[in-house]
């Protein structure tokens, strides 16, 4: 390996460690040594926090049932490949549960022999290796009874094996290899297939634990490849072996005669127990859910085996959470295609916003956090989006904002009451924020026009019995008709208070006081970022994310009675596949959802249409190979413009892990034509 690239993966051990300690600070994770090792100390956000708490947790997982599976056993040993500066024998060495186990640790040879020396000049840890740790002979850098530290590059196998030889590794005894992010580096694959085979083949009675990446090809692993290209660490195993499914054949190809893997949502949700679920989830103001399952989408843990006795199977399920549904069935696809005339337009690249029609060629977004003056930040302006003579157009129009309440609010809602009147309901600026409020978003009679005017913002005077509508996020509010009178329904979301709300409010219009209207059936499960649609005077709800962060695939009907509402479940067959973030239409009898984020597929949310009168439900991909950008479909916008049978997609994406911001950079155009008129 190249001087150059091996010292950028050095480099993402030392990152790896800082991220570890700041998890450990917040309590995700229960380390003293972190700190020890990771030498400073940096404040990550939330989103890294639970990404780290995960892989530690999974590595933590099946080490923990390595040593209870074989604890009746005379001796038995755990080879990490490299380790980095990461504390797994302090805190088996502390725990007290290495009365028969030697812990063998290898990365290059400058990272150990600056682990080396760590361990040696601070006293808690050396105290724990105890006084036989040697100064180390040539590549074996620190030797202890039961810990042992080589600098070896792991791509030398021969080297390698010598100096594990040397170091007293005992090739008849039970033995876990740990490889976390580690393998996928090595700069041929070759090479890294060739060590899984060298320890298949070398150890009669062994066990392989493997935490990487996976999916590379949808926007998120696009956005994830190019962040290690561009570090100089690229993701060398991905192309070969872009999938669990993969990657078991890969184990099993090699020599191992048992393999189980999976995604980081199917480890949280079925080897975590519920109440440290909840405790994680309690843990810091957190408003980051689809960055935080797409990256568990994106990484997985494998646990290979072979010669055990009895089988070594760390990943069976032990929690209620379903297992993944696997592919999902296709119909056709729908063709992507970024909107000419919107191209290179200002402002239009952000997620958390809302966008809807004010007439039929005039589309107003608000809100959001994306680009403005040439910053990221929650952004103020106000977007006008408007379409003469077949081609669009968008400006950013002035605002008289007396009430600073306004501000740059993320996840509200905006409702059309007319042409020029639109109505603002809650949101928030942070996920610890407080109310925002209801404003009004008062347009000229000639916004649209060649002259698009100024835009008021007026705040609203809510009464008191109103004010619980506004103290929210991620909600919907939707226009339904009772006994011919107008009003809005509020419902759902979360506050910073609450992490999921399953309440409703009807607003009378104009006045928007709170009415009591009955409303019978079956409550739907609280949840929040799911889609409403105004069909038939009632209200549409589908999907969301439910109380214990799990997507929902339920469609609900808020049906207007003589005397009130009804809840009614709309039967989907086959099932929806649960999903949140997406956005909503309805046209002709059909309710279009489109994007969004789902666990329980090993694809990406497009369009689902579903039959109202039938409840077929059909899933089309997005066909992304005229756009020269990874395309997200979930904190977006869309909007559906009837007479061209398009969806016109503004925005989207977000912070993706700690691989960088993604936001669509331009509005997209879906042609919706061949697959409504198949209906």
């Amino acid at each position: 390996m190249g001087r150059g690239r091996s010292g950028a993966v050095q480099s993402t051990g030392g990152s790896s460690a800082v991220s570890k300690c700041s998890a450990a600070a917040r309590g995700y994770i229960q380390d003293r040594f972190l700190q020890l090792l990771a030498g400073r100390r940096r404040r990550r956000a939330p989103l890294i926090h639970r990404g780290y708490y995960i892989r530690a947790r999974a590595v933590d997982h099946c080490v923990q049932d390595f040593l209870l599976k074989t604890q009746s056993l005379p001796r038995t040993q755990i080879l990490s490949l490299g380790a980095g500066f990461d504390s797994l024998y302090f805190r088996l060495k502390d725990m007290g549960v290495l009365h028969h186990t030697v812990v063998y640790e290898v990365d290059f040879p400058d990272v150990a022999c600056q682990k080396a020396t760590l361990i040696k000049g601070v006293k808690e840890l050396s105290a724990l290796v105890g006084d036989t740790g040697g100064e180390g002979l040539g590549a074996i850098t620190f030797s202890g009874d039961d810990y042992k530290l080589l600098g070896v590059d792991l791509s030398e196998l021969s080297e390698l094996e010598r100096t594990l030889e040397e170091a007293g590794l005992n090739n008849e005894i039970p033995t876990l290899f740990i490889a976390e992010v580690v393998l996928t580096y090595m700069e041929n694959t070759s090479r890294s297939d060739a060590l899984i085979e060298w320890a298949a083949e070398r150890f009669p009675r062994a066990c392989f634990l493997l935490y990487e990446q996976a999916r590379p090809q949808d926007a998120f692993g696009r956005v994830m490849q190019r962040h290690f290209g561009q570090l100089r660490t690229a993701l060398r195993a991905l192309p070969l072996y872009p999938d669990g499914r993969a990657q078991r054949s890969r184990f099993l190809a090699k020599g191992w005669t048992e393999c189980s893997v999976m995604d980081m949502n199917e480890f949280f949700t079925c080897c975590i127990p519920e109440d440290e679920q909840r405790r994680v989830q309690t843990l810091e103001a957190f408003d980051e859910y689809e960055e935080w399952h797409l990256k568990c989408s994106h990484y997985f843990v494998l646990a290979a085996s072979k010669g055990m006795e009895p089988s070594w199977t760390p990943l069976s399920p032990s929690g209620t959470g379903a297992g993944h549904a696997g592919p999902v069935g296709v119909a056709g696809s729908v063709p992507a295609a970024v909107c000419a005339g919107l191209s290179g337009a200002p402002g239009l690249r952000r997620f958390g916003h809302r966008s809807v029609l004010m007439k039929p060629s005039v589309v107003v977004t608000t809100g959001g956090f994306g680009e403005e003056h040439g910053q990221h930040c929650r952004v103020r302006s106000v977007h006008l989006l408007s379409r003469h003579a077949g081609h669009w157009g968008a400006v950013c129009v002035t605002q008289n904002i007396p009430d600073q309440r306004w501000g740059g609010r993320l996840y509200h809602t905006v409702s059309r009451l007319s042409d020029t009147l639109a109505l603002v309901v809650g949101g928030r600026t942070s996920p610890s924020s407080t109310a925002l409020g209801m404003l009004w978003l008062k347009f000229p009679e000639t916004c649209g026009a060649s002259g698009t005017g100024d835009v008021a913002v007026e705040l609203v005077n809510l009464q008191p019995a109103a004010e619980a509508a506004a103290l929210r996020w991620r909600h919907s509010t939707t226009e339904v008709t009772f006994k011919g009178e107008q009003y809005l329904f509020v419902y759902g979301g979360r506050s910073a208070l609450q992490p999921v709300l399953g309440d409703w409010h009807f607003l009378r219009v104009p006045e928007l006081s709170c009415a009591a209207i009955a409303v019978e059936g079956l409550v739907p499960e609280s949840r929040h970022s799911h889609s409403a649609c105004s069909w038939e005077g009632g209200v549409l709800i589908a999907g969301g994310l439910g109380a214990a962060e799990q997507p929902l695939g339920s469609v609900f009907l808020l049906r207007e009675l003589e005397y009130g509402f009804q809840w009614q479940t709309i039967e989907t067959h086959p099932p929806l596949v649960p999903r949140y973030s997406h956005t909503a239409h309805v046209h002709e009898g059909k309710l279009l959802l489109v994007g969004g984020v789902w666990l329980h597929a090993s694809s990406v949310p497009g369009v689902t249409v579903i039959d109202l009168m039938t409840g077929l439900c059909l899933n089309y991909v997005i066909n992304v190979e005229h756009l020269e950008w990874p395309l997200m479909l979930h904190n977006h916008s869309s909007v559906f413009l009837p007479d061209e049978k398009e969806l016109l997609v503004i925005g989207g994406g977000g912070n993706c892990f700690s691989f960088g911001t993604h936001l669509n950079p331009e509005p997209v155009l879906l042609s919706l034509s061949s697959i409504l008129s198949s209906h």
